[in-house]
């Protein structure tokens, strides 16, 4: 078997393929850990799933038709080991004339496998190795962009299946092909039988085939899922590697009118977006993926394989970032209700290859505890969607379409795989099942807990009891516990014992367990109260949801108790109000509790006021705008956020609630008199939502408003507050006045607020001044300007215009702002935007000629690191070390092509980092300085110049302020250095 630890890759481009068999020379694996190929081209090609059943049988799935190819070419195929050698050479189609399959997943005596819209089961009934048939367990999915389409069903520890799923992802360019948006998803083979609305409404799914059970879960995920030993549900997208779902979705059913659109926590403490380290030497970059960060994460796996070493094992969690061609890891650590995810390595991943073409795109943890690697292998790996149009007519989106890998990566002493010889787990007595509860490798719990559920032998539960009491191994009674609950043989004794258990995850699962329960064994309501101060988070919180469904003082007075000692989680907050309890009544407890000084106490408050918000009536309203807009110095924090939570709550109604009269002028006249901006804006926010209904009220208040505007006695947030106000009217009225406004001498907030009010401006006058502006606009403010533009064609138009006569440069505008305008929905202005955009990559690439040569030289990082000390640390710092910090810091170009970094150089005006270009100021007393704007604030800029001190000029100094549409960083430097200094410099600003 080849094995290989680290080796230097071979490939000197990445215009062409590595072959197979020397494929391993490109990777580069974190110590402690071998790398091994065991299938590869021509046994599989374009495998993106895989799963190894309890016979040692290898089911891959074979997805041809990526990206645009819907004729039925998608295989699964199965895979053996005719020599038991660990190295695959046997190939048998299991299936074929599939559409887009991605996922695979053994179930029953078949497969189940995900190929939108349908989720099928195939099964072999005659061992010939060819499934003879193929039913249609549920179809009404999405059949959109294949990236997003539904796939990698589990079968977790509750006996459910999951399906990863989003909603369907609109397409301007493929409507024929990826248009469908699903519709109501059934059980088409059992008429009647329970059902989802039309595409789940984008979530994810869970569903057990057998009882016709479906439920659409609380989160969704693009591509992979997983779970960790104890139940809990993570997910990813492409720019997300790990979000747990931290309530499930049959507690938010309890409450509609609960406040919270999401119910997942983000569990990444180095960014959701965080910055990847590639060793890939020819990188291929599309016009809209995103620079040096995770752009296509996929495949999320918990490794649960027991044979890993520590921090991995149980803790990490793994996600293949396929476009640049690497594997990244984070261990997971308790935080109170959820979970923090921190890298394992700084500045560098567990897994990278150089080869452009290597794509791993998702994992397999085996019967061996191996993490399994596999490799779609394709030159683009990107949507045509979202590549330049000349990308896509230039060809090779299928390059690479007929080969692929999967790789085996152990700890570096692991012994070989033994499963390719053969399993036995389907033949095995149910006592041996039994036992392999408690295998240290998850792959052998949940094959044995599915194979008892599904044999469901009723003389197993004196073997499944006596599991679920041993006492040496805390993960055998874990799934012992799940095994009677899905064979409906769980006796409640058992739940009450698991809710006294030592370990804090099998009492958390209790209670899940109980909450089954709760109506046919009512005795369990008791053990459960009897957690209320249990030591863990995670325990309390679940009895916290669960609670939520038993009605009685004794629940009611429990669940406020828990409430109050984690009030600072808002999953708390949020798990509390899920129950639906009389919500004034608990407004009442927190008012008279209220603690301004923990923010948690405004916020649940919020959350409480705007659920009276959107179910209450006046009896229940008015009274508490009466209260919050009593004049009180004391009570502001909690006023403000009874005001905010009515505001929300009052928005979202089925049917509008009129404020009285009286009540509209107590909050005209807190926003006019009240001294705390946060009160004037809560104030204000309430009548956004009906308006003022007298017209002299309405006319008076503007008046007022206007005089605080153009008066700068006022403090400028008091301003902005009154330029907002003005929406209450008609600002197409206030059109000039607004225009005044954005000028660099107006404080930051007030140029703000002006945008915001100009924005609701019919028609294109607005943008128009708006492009005339711009080079006075500085970066702040030029962020907000391009919100003006989005979602207004007309607008877009202008934009693209200004754009395109270099009025406003590519490089002004932000990344998120330049996708934005390349997704656009009509095409001419979608291809009008990338045009643009893909100009302003090219330009890029035309360099001096004199230097070509530097990128086919070997450059060597130390002496790279001197012309850096010589040439570049006046200016700039890598990962703020070495240097001064005036231009961009260095630290992430190691994601840049060669040729992208030396253009950079060479002419530094080509690709001026975002709020990096050189500005002109022109003070009240003539003299004149230049820099960049390091800083601002509402009332002042400072700038920084090389060699020079910062200088702060206060907003008011300013007579004119102009960028200067150059960099700052000077031209001239191949000057300094030669074709080889050159060389050494991109190498060393390209190492990790």
């Amino acid at each position: 078997m080849i094995s290989i630890l680290s080796c230097e890759n071979k490939a000197e481009t990445g215009s062409i393929p590595v072959e197979a068999k020397d494929a391993l020379s490109t990777y580069k694996i974190t110590d402690g850990f071998k790398i091994e190929m065991i299938a590869a081209e021509p046994l599989i090609s374009d495998p993106v799933d895989m799963e190894i059943d309890e016979y040692g049988r290898m089911y891959v799935v074979e997805l041809h038709g990526y990206p645009l190819d819907r004729s039925g070419t998608g295989k699964i195929i199965l895979l053996t080991d005719s020599n038991g050698d660990g190295i695959m050479d046997n190939r048998t189609v299991f299936a074929d004339d599939l559409e887009l399959p991605n996922s695979v997943m053994r179930w029953k005596k078949g497969v189940l496998v995900t190929d939108a819209p349908n989720v099928l089961y195939l099964e072999d009934t005659n061992g010939d190795g060819h499934a003879d048939v193929r039913d249609t367990v549920l179809t009404g999915f999405a059949l959109s962009n294949p990236q997003h389409n539904v796939n990698n069903p589990v079968y977790a520890l509750d006996n459910w299946i999951y399906l990863a799923h989003e909603g369907s992802v609109s397409t301007q360019k493929y409507k024929e092909e990826f248009g469908d948006e699903g519709s109501e998803i059934i059980f088409p083979s059992s008429p009647g039988s329970a059902s989802l609305p039309k595409n789940a409404n984008g979530l994810s799914v869970r569903f057990r085939p057998d009882q016709k059970q479906i439920e659409m879960t609380s989160s969704r995920s693009q591509f992979g899922h997983t779970f960790d030993e104890w139940g809990h549900w993570f997910g990813c997208n492409n720019s997300n590697q790990g979000y747990q779902k931290v309530i499930a979705n049959r507690y938010f059913k309890r409450n509609s009118a609960l406040p919270i659109s999401d119910a997942v926590q983000d569990m990444s403490d180095h960014l959701n977006a965080p910055e990847v380290f590639p060793t890939t030497i020819h990188p291929d970059r599309q016009l809209l993926s995103g620079v040096g960060v995770m752009t296509s994460g996929s495949g999320l796996t918990a490794y649960l394989g027991g044979e890993f070493p520590a921090p991995y094992n149980e803790n990490a969690t793994f996600i293949a970032e396929p476009v640049y061609n690497l594997v990244h890891v984070d261990v997971l650590e308790d935080s109170g209700t959820s979970f923090t995810a921190s890298r394992i390595f700084e500045q560098k991943e567990f897994l990278s290859s150089t080869d452009a073409w290597a794509r791993p795109v998702n994992f397999y943890v085996g019967p061996d505890g191996a993490l399994y690697v596999l490799d779609y292998y394709r030159k683009v790996i990107e949507s045509p969607e979202w590549m330049a149009d000349e990308a896509v007519v230039a060809g090779g989106l299928y390059a690479g379409s007929d080969k692929g890998r999967i790789f085996r990566i152990t700890p570096t002493d692991a012994r070989p795989a033994e499963w390719t010889k053969g399993l036995k787990l389907g033949d095995v007595s149910d006592n041996e099942l039994i036992a392999n509860l408690a295998n240290k490798n998850n792959w052998w719990r949940l094959n044995a807990q599915r194979l008892l559920v599904d044999r469901n032998d009723k003389k197993t539960i004196p073997g499944l009891i006596e599991m679920a009491k041993n006492t040496s191994s805390d993960i055998g009674r874990l799934h012992a516990l799940w095994t009677l609950e899905g064979m409906n043989s769980l006796d409640p004794s058992l739940i009450i014992q698991a809710l006294k258990d030592p370990v804090a995850g099998i009492r958390e699962n209790a209670i899940r367990l109980a909450e089954l329960h709760l109506t046919s064994a009512p005795q369990l309501t008791d053990a459960l109260l009897s957690l209320q101060t249990d030591p863990d988070a995670k325990v309390r919180f679940q009895l916290l949801l669960t609670l939520g469904f038993v009605n009685t003082p004794q629940s009611v007075e429990a669940r406020t108790k828990l409430l109050f000692a984690d009030i600072d989680d808002k999953w708390v907050q949020i798990a509390a109000l899920s129950a639906g309890a009389e919500t004034s009544s608990l407004l009442n407890v927190v008012l008279a509790r209220f603690r301004p000084e923990i923010p948690a106490y405004s916020s649940l408050v919020q959350r409480l006021t705007s659920m009276i918000g959107i179910t209450g009536d006046k009896h229940n309203i008015y009274p508490l705008i009466q209260q919050a807009t009593t004049p009180d110095d004391i009570n502001i924090e909690s006023n403000v956020a009874i005001l905010e939570g009515l505001s929300r709550g009052l928005k979202n109604r089925k049917s509008p609630l009129m404020i009285s009269p009286i009540l509209q002028k107590r909050l005209v006249r807190t926003f006019f008199e009240n001294n705390s901006s946060q009160m004037r804006n809560a104030s204000y926010h309430v009548l956004k939502v009906g308006g003022i209904s007298e017209e002299s009220l309405k006319d008076q208040s503007i008046k007022k408003a206007l005089l605080i505007i153009k008066d700068t006695i006022h403090k400028a947030d008091r301003r902005a507050d009154a330029i907002d106000f003005l929406a209450l009217g008609n600002p197409s009225n206030y059109v000039s006045i607004l225009e005044k406004l954005l000028v660099p001498q107006e404080p930051s907030v007030v140029q703000l607020a002006a945008l915001r009010t100009m924005n609701l401006v019919l028609g294109t006058s607005v943008s128009r001044y708006i492009i005339r502006q711009w080079q006075e606009l500085t970066p702040e403010i030029r962020d907000a300007a391009i919100e003006t533009f989005m979602g207004k064609p007309e607008r877009v138009n202008l934009l693209l215009t200004a754009m395109e006569k270099d009025l406003i440069l590519p490089n002004s505008v932000s990344y998120y702002g330049s996708v934005g305008l390349m997704m656009q929905t009509d095409k001419k202005l979608r291809n009008r935007a990338r045009a643009i955009f893909t100009r302003s990559q090219e330009e890029g690439k035309r360099v001096n000629e004199k230097y070509q040569q530097a990128l086919n030289l070997t450059g060597d990082p130390s002496n790279g690191r001197t012309v850096y000390a010589q040439s570049c640390v006046m200016c700039h710092q890598i990962r703020g070390k070495i240097g001064l910090a005036i231009g961009p810091d260095l630290g992430s170009v190691h994601n840049w092509t060669k040729e992208d970094i030396m253009a950079n150089i060479l002419d530094p005006n080509i690709s001026i980092s975002a709020g990096f270009d050189l500005w002109n100021v022109e003070l009240n007393t003539g003299q004149s300085v230049q820099g960049i704007i390091k800083s601002e604030t509402p009332t002042a800029i400072t700038l920084v110049n090389s060699g020079k001190p910062d200088i702060t000029i206060n907003r008011q100094e300013i007579k004119t302020l102009k960028t200067a549409n150059v960099s700052a960083m000077p031209s001239g430097l191949e000057k300094n250095i030669d074709q080889q200094q050159m060389a050494d410099l991109l190498s060393y600003l390209r190492q990790n």
